[in-house]
């Protein structure tokens, strides 16, 4: 394995910082709604949650299949290749359409889908209505990955970080005004901060275009006719569709672990919402650490230097797994004063500070497994990190985590620790995979013939 020079830490760095600043202030949006919802009650905690969750659940496939725009712009930048990146950023937007109307049609039965997963009945309704009123947030919310993605592809991220603060109070203020009630509004509780929420998304989208100005606009203008190619959009959906599924399992095996807690009953959701609200937080560091890992490797593909695509993945991985054993010290020695932060009810706060300290632990093996799988990304390799994320979450972490919850009765605290097993099972795996693909020559992803 090549190891990275001081320059290529510091080259990491650069781009590294503000990329995961984006993803904090993007995180930090939904901690607002929590925290601002969670002092109505722990019923609205846990309808906002699971409002959320199901949001999540049914866009992060789109979110994922919209990361194939990583290796395509980065590799084009690194390659010189204007052309390729306005078709690249023009078929997301296409993509994105497409995506839109897709979830959409997830959120019609999400009342029915919540009492088939056995959730406590007091908080449906809510968490219902939440997921409704969140359906036209859903196109800007994909345009906004569009735009963020190609912008940070080609090492423009200061447009993305003054849209996402811009969001970020915009987003605080609708949701005092909504959820309890100001300037004229009444309190909408729960339904006021999906309605904040969905205004903030249209004014990012339209904020980071704006912003971005010539950035964006030279590659949208004018429309190239081969942008609706089949072939091509084929090439990127085959790209995109297994990141879209690595997200989906992901994502979706932290989801099924908070509708089991859910199983256990409010107050178990209820904590063990601000302990992974909490853990997402500080995952965004090592995610923004992935994509700009993601995009480094892509130009030193593009640009056909091969040592200097592994060293950039060495330092990614590094700068990744030593944050989040920083972030894992804080959260095993202050887990009560965090919990206090969301909530005064004193049974949530008991539970959440035995949560806190395990997810500390799962984080350092979270932080490597995202970076890890932003170099496959990198490089073009999707399809093995989806395979690994069923191996690890779905055949490894969930039955770990049930055995421990139910079989053995360790409730919230076995779950949790199920999911340490499972991250740990998906990290090690996504390791061995990256040692591998270093380890060949790496070719420049082909979406247009012309690029070959």
């Amino acid at each position: 394995m090549v190891l990275p020079t001081p320059s290529d830490l510091r080259a990491m760095l650069r781009l590294a910082l503000p990329v995961a600043a984006v993803q904090l202030g993007i995180m930090a949006m939904g901690v607002t709604d929590t925290i601002m919802v969670g002092h109505l009650s722990p019923a609205a905690l846990a309808a906002g949650a699971l409002g959320n969750l199901y949001f999540f659940i049914a866009g992060i496939f789109g979110q994922g299949t919209l990361m194939a725009l990583d290796p395509v712009i980065s590799q084009a930048v690194g390659a010189r290749d204007a052309e390729a990146i306005s078709r690249a950023l023009q078929r997301g937007l296409v993509v994105a359409l497409a995506l839109t109307v897709f979830t959409c049609a997830t959120f019609v039965p999400v009342e029915w889908v919540l009492r088939v997963l056995d959730q406590p009945p007091e908080v449906i309704p809510d968490a219902a209505s939440y997921v409704r009123i969140a359906i036209p947030g859903v196109f800007p919310f994909y345009a906004f990955v569009v735009f963020r993605q190609s912008l940070q592809a080609m090492h423009r991220v200061a447009p993305v970080l003054w849209t996402v603060l811009l969001a970020n109070l915009l987003n605080a203020g609708l949701n005092w005004v909504f959820i309890y009630g100001h300037l004229g509004s009444p309190a909408l509780g729960v339904a006021g901060s999906s309605i904040a929420t969905s205004v903030s998304r249209w004014a990012m989208a339209l904020a980071v275009l704006s912003i971005s100005g010539r950035q964006v606009w030279h590659h949208l203008t004018p429309w190239r006719p081969e942008t609706l190619a089949i072939e091509p959009l084929r090439r990127m959906l085959r790209l995109g569709l297994p990141i879209g599924v690595q997200y989906l399992l992901e994502y979706g095996a932290f989801a099924a672990a908070a509708l089991l807690m859910g199983v256990l009953g409010t107050t178990q959701m209820a904590a063990h919402q601000i302990a992974i609200n909490l853990a997402s937080f500080t995952f965004m560091v090592p995610l923004g650490v992935s994509t700009a890992t993601a995009v480094l490797v892509g130009h030193a593909i593009g640009a056909g230097d091969e040592d200097q695509a592994r060293r950039s993945a060495v330092a990614g991985i590094f700068i990744g797994a030593s944050f989040m054993c920083a972030s894992a010290f804080v959260f095993l020695v202050f887990p009560g004063a965090l919990a206090r932060s969301y909530t005064g009810d004193a049974d949530v706060i008991m539970l959440t500070v035995m949560l806190i300290p395990i997810a500390g632990v799962f984080q350092v093996f979270d932080g490597i497994q995202a970076v890890a799988a932003g170099v496959l990304r990198g490089v073009g390799d999707t399809h093995a990190p989806a395979v690994i994320n069923v191996v690890g979450f779905w055949f490894i972490g969930l039955p770990v985590s049930w055995v421990l919850a139910f079989r053995l009765g360790g409730g919230a605290v076995g779950m949790w620790w199920g999911i340490v097993v499972g991250l740990a099972a998906v990290a090690l795996i996504l390791l061995g995979r990256v040692r591998v693909r270093l380890g060949r020559t790496m070719h420049r992803v082909i979406i247009d013939e012309a690029i070959g």
